[in-house]
């Protein structure tokens, strides 16, 4: 009876705690990269690639599930490459070197992207 009681009180805490995160609270700390400045390194990207006036893109949310750690340098975005098999177009945000670790030296997240509307097309919407 109390491990079940004691179960449902931290299940509870576990929701509150998911509820309150977002990628706007998920910064930097001195070990990981926060998927916030991830986010904002791939919509400068992506604000450059808009700027050349051809297609417009909107960049989407990294994936919630990715942890990387610390970049020491400030992080480069380009188009993922073609040739990675991605199925739709989407920008590498990459991270020459990260803070000192057992797990990786050096990461690079895709970050999804959708193309905004036509502007003629979006006139014409109801």
């Amino acid at each position: 009876m109390l491990r079940s009681i004691l179960f449902t009180i931290e299940l509870v805490a576990c929701v509150a705690c998911l509820a309150s995160w977002s990628i706007e609270t998920d910064r930097s700390t001195p070990e990981k990269h926060g998927l916030f400045e991830i986010r904002e390194e791939a919509r400068r990207f992506i604000a450059q690639e808009n700027a050349k006036g051809q297609q417009q893109w909107d960049a989407l949310d990294p994936n919630a599930k990715v942890v990387v750690p610390r970049c020491t340098v400030p992080l480069r975005a380009q188009w993922t490459p073609t040739s990675l098999g991605r199925s739709k177009p989407s920008v590498m945000v990459i991270c020459p070197a990260a803070v000192p670790n057992l797990v990786m030296g050096k990461w690079n997240v895709d970050v999804a992207v959708k193309r905004k509307p036509d502007r003629e097309d979006a006139g014409n919407r109801p």
